[in-house]
């Protein structure tokens, strides 16, 4: 496999992705030397590349370089946000070096990011227990208790996603020109910042097209996931609620993200438990900005089941425009997969013609389709021993092979915007299936 990887690499020495698999198994064979200069001469190739950056401290690390491997480390959370795993070896390197409270706090950052993250010598430092320690880490950043949130500024925009035009005309009414144009919005009386609920079937960009959001304005991203909220402790999930949107207003602009909204923002008739309703409370009101004022903060949502959400969330100033993201049309999809093959050893792909084989795909599926015409380039390579480029053909054997996921999806939604849809919520599912009510 080695062997394999090196002459793929011979081939594509720009391939990233293939590099780090390279670096990755050499590091596992503990040849944490040649890992080192496989990686130098990635980013010989491709300057400052963060993911080659981090196998190359892990590499510093694996040979005992524990200052080298720091000095990497903290280049990479200087530049930019950084995944659990950077702030852990970051952590590691900090204990080796008898660096006992810096070793605490960057463990505390790395839990933050990542609550699956453990290490027994570093937990001594920063007990997973010390409910309030963590959530002091979480909202401050550093002990003098300045606030620094832990944040993202992307740098892409609407031109970075294929399609929606009609979706991103709506967010630039909503939410960009507000906050480009703040003395003619406010000369109508109109507040900067609200709040936008997309839905749709899974795996089709409405992260993506949250993210580009607020790169269009360059504003501060919170991307909040399930376990950034809930908790198991009384009150905590609503306090974790309530730092979130302090943490925006802090940053402001700012646009804060809800993945997955409908687990945190379910129908209150569906709870029996007060825990749950209490949150969905706590949410409302933070969207209302009663205690303190939403003004250019920008609240986005996703969900691929609105019917499971509280009304209440559909109120005037709170998710008051829910937009349908429908699976990618052809144009769309002929860009996702263009770039979903930079990169990759591809000869002359004729991905126009893919686009009009995949339709009903989503940008998920189109990733699992280029995916299993990986791997069965790979399973031939590893028996020949040579690499060979994907093609137009065996792509379009792959696309056989992948079936769309969004059709089980609007099979439910079809009957929920037939029997379900009394205030004409779901009249675009309606539209896009081309049924009449």
């Amino acid at each position: 496999m080695l062997e394999n990887l090196r002459a793929a690499l011979a081939l594509n020495p720009d391939n990233v992705p293939l590099r780090i698999a390279f670096t990755e198994l050499l590091l596992a064979e503990h040849r944490a030397a040649e890992a080192e200069q496989e990686v130098l001469l990635g980013l010989a190739h491709t300057p400052g590349d963060p993911q080659l950056k981090a196998v190359l401290a892990r590499a510093f690390h694996a040979q005992g370089a524990f200052s080298k491997a720091l000095v990497v480390c903290e280049e990479l959370t200087n530049s930019g946000p950084c995944g659990g795993d950077v702030y852990l070896l970051m952590a590691r390197c900090q204990l080796a070096l008898e660096d006992d409270a810096a070793a605490g706090r960057a463990y505390r950052k790395a839990r933050d990011l990542d609550p699956t993250i453990r290490d027994e010598d570093l937990a001594r430092l920063a007990p997973a227990d010390d409910a309030d320690e963590l959530s002091f880490e979480f909202t401050h950043g550093d002990p003098d208790g300045s606030f620094e949130p832990y944040v993202e500024r992307p740098t892409g925009g609407f031109h970075d996603v294929g399609g929606m035009a009609d979706l991103k005309r709506q967010i630039s009414l909503k939410i960009i020109e507000p906050l480009r144009n703040p003395e003619l919005y406010r000369a109508y009386g109109k507040a900067i910042g609200g709040g936008i609920l997309l839905y749709g079937p899974p795996g089709c960009g409405k992260t993506h097209l949250a993210r580009a959001t607020a790169g269009e304005v360059d504003a501060t991203f919170i991307n909040v996931g399930i376990s950034d909220v809930l908790d198991m402790y009384t009150g905590q999930s609503e306090r974790n609620l309530r730092d979130l949107f302090d943490r925006a207003r802090a940053s402001k602009p700012s646009v804060l993200f809800f993945d997955e909204v409908d687990a945190l923002a379910a129908s209150r008739r569906d709870m029996r438990q007060s825990a749950g309703r209490q949150v969905i409370n706590q949410f409302l009101s933070e969207l209302d900005g009663i205690q303190a004022g939403n003004d250019g903060i920008l609240v986005l949502a996703a969900t691929n089941a609105p019917w499971h959400l509280d009304g209440a969330f559909r109120r005037p100033g709170r998710f008051d425009r829910i937009l349908f993201v429908p699976p990618p049309d052809e144009v769309a999809r002929d860009a996702i997969l263009e770039v979903l093959l930079r990169g990759k050893p591809a000869g002359e792909v004729d991905t126009a013609s893919l686009a009009k084989q995949t339709k009903d795909f989503s940008g998920a599926d189109l990733k699992a389709l280029v995916d299993v015409a990986i791997e069965a380039k790979l399973e031939k390579a590893i028996e020949t021993g040579v690499p060979e480029a994907l093609t137009t053909k065996a792509l379009a054997k792959a696309a056989k092979q992948v079936k769309p996921t969004t059709k089980e999806w609007f099979g439910t939604a079809r009957n929920h915007a037939l029997y379900a849809n009394d205030g004409g919520l779901y009249d675009d599912v309606l539209e896009y299936l081309g049924v009449k009510r």
